[in-house]
């Protein structure tokens, strides 16, 4: 029972998931993008456009992380009448580059059209050099239409199967080519399902792009049959007219299966590999944690209780640190806190997961994955307010109001601070990135008018409750520690705990970073759920295993170890990173560079607390198992 007073403000985070699961349960069929849109022949169908966003380049890398307003002044592209409108978007896809906007394209529901002339622009010397560094650079465009994403189809190598692939080309640039083709044609093909008569559905929309140099003058319609392709000259101006056809295809697939095509798993095989490789290095752990708590454990503490008292004079190992174990460590302000945000951290991931795993974060609606885990972050800034005072309280601490602004300001304002680097490194290269600032006074109202009093009122509770009373009483003199083999010593037993951790995600690891990165569609929740599910596991096991080595070699300054050796995965996480800048990236720019690594670095500092924290917990209750199990005299 002594154990579970470690465990979080359980009735508050339970309270807090079920009311966010069940109002998302509740709009699940009025958020915007969810809901179908019927439409009746003849009528409007909105084509938006997007920021546009890297992809890979010729050569298979990908060259720049930067994205682009498509009304970017340098791109020269066709704008409607009266100017672009914004759409409407949350505070997630702000935030995370997408620049929503009304285009100038005509399209009618069932309406063929042939060579529509869009507009037609001067693109100046300079511009022209813009656009075809980023083509060089494998720039898409991104289009949307009722919610979808243009696409371009691809065939995979192995299987010959087709699918989807989010965005199309802003150009092309074969070997041998001089100037890189500009793709200013646009074949759009819309598929559409028939409800009845009268109703009909978009359910899919690729466009083939393809570069014209076609003629137009104020007298004559322009001709799309020209095979000269259209080249942008740096040295001088050049005329480009845009021109577009639209074609509608019938087809059988219904509206609830539409995301199928794009949601295409490359080799799901390789999901299922790294499920079982995470599951085999789990049942390995608990094999040798199960052996150590029912053979040696189970020896030791039978030994210590026997009343033989020969038997007591041969105490050796963990029990001898029985006095020093539940000594307060250096630094446990600092502790608390990051058990704190550990704890938020924790249930901010498993609520998303679960609402993701139900199917209520659609990819209809953009950004719906990155708001869910902001608003669930503030939500639980109380849990961090409460675990933290509790700690710290119980470790001696006195000064409430020093907690509530460490916890208030880790967490936060270190991932505040990087992500000012980052965006004055957006501002800078002019990127559609850049966080707009009523997003930002949007994000600073969330954590200054919600997170903080949350924050303060978790900690004035937790202080309050009562403190987590050591099972054996702490000696007032440490323990001298005996010297430690190498393999004890912080760094190589850290070392080895996070290497075992790592193996359990890395493989998935890479999905979600190819995902990030390569601007696709992430959306097996089900082996992320359990791969995070193991990765709680594993941390914890691997951190009981090494504490309990540690006891044993007499050393009871099991605390702060816990942390490090949970929390070393993170460090693995960014060698990983850098490995995937080496093996998958070539960013020329200096900007790029930061926002890549600034991203690594905040990715990992919250993988530090989060581990850490379940290290500490994982920990923190065998030790207070061990120790209650034991006599002392």
């Amino acid at each position: 029972m002594r154990v579970n007073r470690l465990s979080p403000g359980w009735r508050t985070a339970a309270l807090a998931t079920g009311l966010l699961a069940l109002a998302q349960q509740v709009s699940a069929f009025y958020l915007p993008g969810i809901a179908p849109h019927d439409y009746k022949a003849g009528e409007k169908v909105e084509l938006q456009v997007n920021s546009l966003t890297p992809s890979l380049n010729a050569d298979n890398k990908l060259e720049s992380v930067l994205s682009y307003s498509y009304y970017d002044e340098r791109f020269n592209f066709c704008k409607p009448e009266g100017g672009p409108k914004s759409a409407h978007e949350s505070l997630g896809s702000m935030l995370f580059g997408d620049r929503i906007f009304s285009s100038a394209f005509d399209v009618e529901m069932l309406k063929n059209t042939q060579c529509q002339m869009l507009c037609s622009q001067l693109v100046s010397g300079k511009s022209a050099g813009f656009i075809n560094d980023k083509i060089m650079k494998g720039y898409n465009y991104n289009w949307l239409i009722d919610g979808l994403p243009a696409a371009t189809v691809k065939v995979e190598d192995r299987t010959q199967q087709e699918f989807y692939s989010v965005g199309f080309g802003l150009g092309s640039a074969a070997s041998g080519q001089i100037l890189p083709h500009f793709n200013n044609h646009y074949d759009i093909r819309i598929q559409y399902h028939t409800l009845d008569s009268v109703h009909h559905r978009v359910v899919g929309v690729v466009v083939y792009p393809s570069s014209k140099k076609t003629r137009y003058s104020a007298d004559t319609a322009p001709t799309c049959d020209s095979t000269e392709p259209m080249l942008l000259n740096q040295g001088k101006d050049t005329q480009v007219v845009y021109t577009y056809s639209v074609t509608w295809e019938k087809s059988d697939k219904s509206w609830a299966t539409r995301w199928d095509d794009y949601l295409h798993a490359m080799d799901p095989k390789i999901h299922w590999f790294s499920l079982i490789n995470s599951a085999v290095i789990v049942i390995f752990l608990s094999a040798m944690v199960g052996l150590i708590l029912m053979r040696a454990l189970h020896k030791d503490i039978a030994r210590y209780n026997a009343d033989d008292a020969e038997d007591l004079q041969e105490d050796f190992g963990w029990k001898l640190v029985h006095g020093d174990v539940f000594r307060a460590p250096q630094h446990f302000p600092m502790l608390s806190v990051i058990l704190g945000s550990g704890y938020q951290l924790f249930w901010m991931s498993l609520t998303t997961l679960v609402i993701a795993l139900l199917g209520f974060l659609s990819p209809s609606s953009r950004g719906s994955l990155s708001t869910a885990m902001l608003v669930l972050y503030i939500v639980y800034s109380f849990s961090a307010g409460f675990n933290a005072a509790h700690m710290y309280h119980s470790f001696g601490g006195t000064s409430l109001k020093r907690i509530v602004i460490m916890t208030m300001l880790f967490v936060p304002g270190s991932c505040c601070t990087i992500l000012v680097i980052i965006n004055i490194s957006l501002m800078a290269m002019r990127s559609s990135a850049a966080a707009p600032v009523g997003a930002l006074f949007g994000l600073m109202a969330m954590w200054f008018v919600i997170s903080i009093p949350l924050t303060i009122a978790g900690a004035y509770f937790g202080y309050r409750r009562k403190t987590i009373d050591p099972p054996v009483r702490v000696n007032q003199i440490p323990r001298q520690i005996p010297d430690q083999p190498w393999y004890l010593k912080p760094v190589p037993s850290a070392l080895m705990g996070g290497v075992l951790t790592f193996g359990a995600i890395f493989i998935e690891l890479y999905f979600i970073m190819n995902s990030i990165w390569f601007h696709k569609v992430y959306y097996v929740f089900g082996f992320l759920f359990l791969v995070f599910l193991i990765l709680v596991v594993t941390t914890a096991e691997v951190t009981v295993l090494l504490t309990y080595f540690h006891l044993c070699a007499e050393d009871y300054r099991w605390h702060w170890r816990s942390v490090y050796t949970a929390g070393a995965s993170a460090l693995y996480v960014f060698l990983y990173g850098v490995l995937f800048y080496f093996s998958r990236l070539r960013l020329a720019s200096f900007a790029s560079l930061v926002i890549y690594f600034g991203w690594m670095a905040i990715a990992c500092l919250l993988f530090f607390v989060l581990t850490g924290a379940i290290g500490f917990v994982a920990s923190h209750m065998f030790v207070r198992r061990i120790y209650g199990a034991i006599k002392i005299d």
